[in-house]
């Protein structure tokens, strides 16, 4: 019977890390539609969608790097990094060719960025907690140095095209989102994914059986280090200018809504639906405590309990599989 109830168990829920955020999720937009009617209107949704989609780009970013047994604190100044070189070299009145050869070198950027991270950890083996930590601050630096000031300049026409776009009445986001799942599964089904796990649940076995540990961490990095400068694009798109000194809560964001999301920072679990619900769930929760009124003393309060449920939430329920599997 016991054997009985733990087969289910793992087959039902087993390595589904996201049933838990998609329960909380589901929680938090209730609650969020209770206190905002209007939440579900395409123009609203669009305004929310278009505000957390930087972090989710971020976060699935990080998921990559945790589930591969690593960390990355740096990704959100190398997002400060790519926006401060892209607003500076847009112009009101870019053409299409002229904006797309920017976002290019900002991908170039984040690619550079992340590969000098994957090469620092692993290559030279530095602990990543404390390499991409001490790193983070020269990609801060440097995004100062080129924006000293919050400012800059996006394309006018492209900034509205995408603020304003609801294609069949859908926001833009949703579709970013379906986009980032589909590459995802297609990772997640080639080799490269397989060793991802690998890496991240046991790297002495993954060194064994010949996996190339230290090129697929640089890889890795560097994939990081790309979705971090569209995370900037998206970002620069939205608010049309930057800020240099946006990066390390951004950072903080998405180590958190990847913990939400049901990947541990032991890595070699998770995945990037359940990273993309701990963003939306951040977000709605954020939204909560805006349209509660609530002191904006109390935001830090609310952060670092989401921390610590998130961190505790794995803990909790892998007791009450336990009492329940002892008890029949």
């Amino acid at each position: 019977m016991m054997h009985s109830l733990q087969a289910r168990y793992h087959r039902v829920v087993g390595n589904k890390t996201f049933v838990f955020p998609l329960v909380l999720f589901l929680l938090v937009v209730v609650v969020n539609l209770y206190l905002q009617n209007n939440m579900l209107a395409p123009r609203v949704l669009n305004a929310n969608l278009r505000s957390f989609t930087p972090l989710i780009f971020l976060a699935v970013g990080q998921t990559l790097v945790i589930i591969g047994g690593s960390i990355d604190l740096s990704l959100g100044t190398i997002m400060s990094l790519v926006a401060a070189v892209m607003v500076t070299r847009f112009t009101d009145d870019a053409s299409t060719s002229q904006f797309l050869l920017i976002v290019l070198l900002g991908i170039g950027v984040g690619l550079i960025a992340g590969a000098l991270n994957g090469l620092l950890v692993a290559y030279i083996r530095l602990p990543s907690f404390i390499t991409t930590y001490a790193i983070s601050y020269i990609y801060a630096g440097i995004a100062l140095w080129i924006l000293p000031r919050p400012g800059g300049t996006v394309p006018i026409l492209i900034a509205r095209a995408y603020r304003a776009l609801i294609p069949y009445g859908i926001p833009i986001g949703v579709f970013l989102v379906l986009i980032l799942l589909l590459l995802w599964s297609f990772l997640r089904s080639t080799r490269f994914g397989t060793f991802l796990y690998a890496i991240g649940g046991y790297i002495r076995a993954a060194y064994t059986s010949g996996v190339p540990v230290e090129r697929h961490r640089l890889v890795t990095h560097m994939i990081a280090g790309a979705i971090a400068a569209f995370a900037a694009l998206f970002f620069v798109l939205n608010t049309g200018s930057s800020d240099a000194r946006i990066g390390q809560q951004l950072t903080l964001d998405s180590i958190v809504a990847t913990v939400i999301g049901g990947t541990p920072l032991s890595g070699g679990i998770g995945g990037v639906a359940g990273s993309i619900l701990g963003v939306l769930i951040l977000g709605f929760i954020r939204n909560i405590v805006s349209f509660a009124n609530v002191n904006s003393w109390f935001q830090p309060v609310v952060d670092a309990s989401i921390i610590l449920v998130a961190l505790a939430t794995p803990g909790f329920v892998n007791l009450i599989r336990q009492q329940f599997v002892k008890k029949y």
